[in-house]
């Protein structure tokens, strides 16, 4: 008989350790006038972190307040600099604790992300893999849907944005903003819906965004219209995403999927969201929720209840991690960070088709052009 397996020892630690970081902060115009159902906005804020160890440059960014900045120099560098980047969750967590005082939703939680994110990318490319690889893969490529449609567009905007995703880009999915104004111009919210019934045809699936503008009966009386009426199958935020119980009423009374989870900072939040059983579909954020040390847990959160759960925004930063779970529903394709990453990086991924496909270059594969951040950098 055979003797026993040799023992294989553990591999020894890495000589590396994170010698430079630095963060940045953008400020990108938007190309006209936006907003959805509760907010109005003008430009969007990104704010940039680079890493540094053994020669290679890791890199992250949140789509978050100019406050992040100053956690990530005031509370996080120290934990960072020094620091082994193969051991990236214990990074993070350590971060997670030196916050502890400042609390963590909002511009921790962002400052957070887009630190984790910079490390997983430095890791992957002194590793030389993409972090699809790293991470491990479930599919070649992920869906995404076509995500814009606001509510001061015209209907002429509205046309040409909604021909672009399905014609050009053949995009089988597209979303629009309804909940004008708190959910105060209601008739408008279906008129649009049907514009954009009108202009897809039959074959695209519809979503609407009410980004938390209706009351709960509204919600329940406005989803059987766009349901009935124009066949519209996700329903996001029909009521704020703090309201659990009130998405729960929606998802109740309704077939079209309710969806949230976009304003989720940590773990805890999807697990008080999945238990309440408030969702057919979970949102997860990298760029807020912790990065991608968190966001795989929380698909995992999501799994453990048998739901699917749909990357928010940042596409080019939920490429790779979206196709390392095997309960992904699809990639928000957001019009804002798309004109955002296709400006400010390299190697930003092709949606022609409605997919996106992790490109096989280290890390994520993007970089940031430092010529054209310069022209939008305010701190």
């Amino acid at each position: 008989m055979a003797g026993p397996p040799p023992v294989i020892p553990p591999p020894s630690r890495s000589t590396w350790t994170v010698s430079d970081l630095e963060c940045l902060v953008l400020r990108v115009p938007t190309d006209q006038p936006e907003a959805d159902g509760t907010l109005a906005w003008s430009a969007t804020t990104v704010v940039v972190v680079v890493v540094r160890a053994g020669g290679m440059i890791g890199m992250g960014w949140t789509y978050a307040g100019a406050g992040s900045k100053a956690v990530v120099e005031e509370q996080l560098a120290a934990v960072v600099l020094g620091a082994d980047p193969m051991d990236v969750p214990g990074i993070t967590e350590a971060g997670i604790r030196a916050c502890r005082n400042l609390g963590r939703p909002g511009a921790v939680s962002s400052a957070i992300s887009a630190v984790d994110i910079a490390l997983w990318d430095l890791k992957a490319r002194l590793l030389h893999q993409p972090l699809s690889a790293l991470f491990g893969r479930c599919r070649a490529d992920v869906p995404i849907y076509g995500s814009g449609g606001f509510t001061t567009y015209d209907d002429a905007t509205t046309t040409a944005q909604l021909e672009l995703w399905v014609g050009e880009w053949e995009i089988p999915r597209v979303k629009i903003k309804i909940g004008e104004s708190w959910g105060t111009n209601p008739e408008r919210d279906l008129a649009r819906v049907k514009l954009t019934r009108s202009v897809v045809g039959d074959a695209v699936e519809i979503y609407v965004d009410a980004n938390g503008g209706y009351t709960r009966k509204q919600a329940v009386r406005m989803g059987r219209r766009f349901g009935d009426e124009y066949g519209v199958v996700w329903f996001e935020e029909p009521v704020s995403s703090d309201d659990l119980v009130g998405l729960r009423e929606v998802r109740d009374h309704l077939d079209i999927d309710v969806a949230a989870g976009e304003y989720g900072y940590d773990e805890t939040y999807f697990a008080t969201m999945v238990a309440a059983e408030a969702v057919d579909c979970l949102q997860v954020d990298v760029t807020r929720c912790g990065g991608y040390t968190s966001w795989l847990r929380a698909a995992a959160i999501a799994g453990s209840r048998g739901l699917q759960v749909s990357a928010h925004c940042a596409p080019n930063l939920h490429a790779h991690v979206a196709s390392a779970v095997p309960n992904l529903r699809h990639v928000e394709y957001f019009h804002d960070h798309h004109r955002i990453e296709t400006m400010l990086f390299d190697g930003a991924l092709d949606p022609r088709g409605g997919v996106l496909m992790a490109a096989d270059r280290p890390g994520h594969g993007l970089a940031l052009r430092t010529s054209v951040a310069a022209e939008y950098r305010v701190r």
